[in-house]
């Protein structure tokens, strides 16, 4: 029986990503053959972006969270145009634009930095949340979709807990993320360690969840069309999925669903390449190639994706001339330049504590830089970024008329979320909390470093004389 095109196009994304690992000696095969159909159904007919200008303010985005799952986003990526075969071969290597793990890179489809686990689909959360915000200054022709994709560590990670909750509580109706549920990690199966229900911990935070299995692509289709139509509450889409999808032993038999194939190469895992790479439809001795009719399907969309985008930017350009004077202020807001403001004029109190001169500071801000956004986990009246508060509104769901996001107490994902705005655009992250709470921050802050991401820190209460709370409050107690 002869494959329908959209099996083979998922089945030469298992190939690509299962060679590039093999040649590397080194890497993740497992999710990314077992995550291939979700990923093709939706760059093929969901994801809506410019090919010929990828970094369009009003694409769609995704955000990948389990970056050791990179195979699968280049090979995607490849079908695409953006990564050629040689680009593939070099997986891995020293230089090369494909690392094991994919480092943001707009211009060819990479939207963010990924890696640590749990960080990729909490910056889908802020991006999401600006999108809302730009939307409301901006009129509903600035609506797009965010899309994440997370994997098992990424929902044992606990800023999932936080970015479930905030995404849930504010109502991102825009955010659909996909869950590839295989049931293996990196050194056990998932049973070895958790028996919780996901689909209620995350209806408990008010998303929408709908299970499926995660390799029919007639189901991947039917829960996007829903997930796109949806206007109340994130999307999280539950794909059972198969961990090595496709993969044979040297006697033909069966190796899915095995945790070996989950970090290493498929012939190391116990696997057959050369049986796997046959099995799938592939040639075993040149696996690095695209299928004709895989890539007559991509050129194909690609042509309706530049003339949907075509459309959308006419429909701005149709704005713009009713809306002089907000298109610009949106020109400013994506400008990436310095928003003028007149430091000299703010008036500041003689010895003032330095978070209160803060507070000052920023609340001459608010109003004046309007794309500014303010951040707090649940100390706002202690860090004193409610000198900004105080000239905005927080954020709820279905109003994102104000500035400001009360986080509540999860100062790793304030982090992680103020990454995901400044990697959307439009906008001026600001977070804040207690310098000694910086630490929670790290692993987020790390990204932002290597993505050069302008997010602006407020850490108060940073001298050594914070003494009637005590050594756990001090900055002087931290390792450095």
């Amino acid at each position: 029986m002869s494959k329908s095109i959209e099996v083979k196009a998922a089945d030469n994304i298992r190939i690509l990503s299962a060679a590039m690992v093999e040649k590397a000696k080194s890497g993740h095969p497992g999710g990314a053959m077992g995550g291939a159909d979700y990923i093709h159904v939706l760059y093929s007919e969901f994801l809506n972006f410019d090919p010929s200008d990828m970094a369009w303010n009003n694409r769609d985005r995704f955000f990948l969270d389990p970056g050791h799952m990179s195979p699968m986003l280049y090979s995607v990526l490849a079908l695409n145009g953006f990564y050629s075969m040689d680009d593939l071969a070099n997986f891995r290597q020293w230089g090369s634009v494909t690392p094991g793990h994919p480092e943001v890179d707009v211009l060819r489809g990479v939207e963010n930095t990924s890696g640590p686990l749990g960080q990729g689909h909490s910056m889908a959360v802020g991006a999401a949340i600006t999108e809302r915000f730009l939307s409301q200054r901006f009129g509903d022709w600035m609506d797009h979709k965010i899309y994440t994709f997370i994997s098992d560590g990424g929902v044992q990670e606990e800023v999932s807990q936080g970015a479930g909750r905030i995404a849930g509580f504010l109502g991102l109706h825009n955010l659909i993320m996909f869950y590839d549920s295989n049931d293996v990690q990196l050194s056990t199966p998932t049973d070895a360690v958790t028996v919780e229900d996901t689909a209620k911990k995350y209806e408990a935070w008010g998303w929408k969840v709908v299970t499926i299995v995660g390799n029919d692509q007639t189901q991947i289709r039917k829960a996007l069309k829903a997930a796109q139509s949806e206007k109340e509450k994130p999307t999280l889409i539950i794909g059972k999925t198969i961990m090595g999808k496709g993969a044979l032993t040297k006697s033909g038999e069966s190796f899915e669903g095995q945790v070996s194939t989950h970090g290493m190469p498929l012939s190391d895992a116990g696997a057959s390449f050369k049986n796997t790479i046959e099995n799938l439809g592939g040639d075993a001795e040149n696996p690095l190639m695209i299928f004709d009719e895989v890539k007559a399907l991509y050129e194909k969309r690609k042509a309706e994706l530049i003339a949907m985008a075509a459309a959308k930017k006419a429909e701005q350009k149709a704005w713009e001339a009713k809306n002089p004077e907000l298109t610009a202020k949106l020109n400013t807001f994506f400008s990436k330049e310095t928003p003028e403001f007149d430091f000299a004029s703010v008036q500041q109190k003689d010895n003032s504590a330095t978070r209160a001169a803060s507070s000052t500071v920023l609340a001459d801000f608010a109003g004046k830089v309007e794309n500014m956004i303010v951040a707090s986990a649940d100390l706002s009246n202690s860090d004193k970024t409610d000198g900004f508060l105080k000239k905005t509104t927080a954020f709820k769901k279905g109003d994102f008329s104000g500035s400001f996001l009360q986080v509540g107490v999860s100062e790793l994902t304030m982090a992680c979320i103020v990454n995901g705005m400044a990697l959307h655009g439009g906008v001026i992250p600001v977070c804040g909390t207690f310098f000694v709470f910086s630490d929670y921050m790290k692993p987020a802050v790390r990204l932002a470093a290597l993505m050069e991401l302008p997010v602006k820190y407020v850490w108060t209460h940073d001298a050594f004389r914070v003494g009637e709370d005590g050594p756990t409050h001090s900055r002087k107690h931290r390792f450095d």
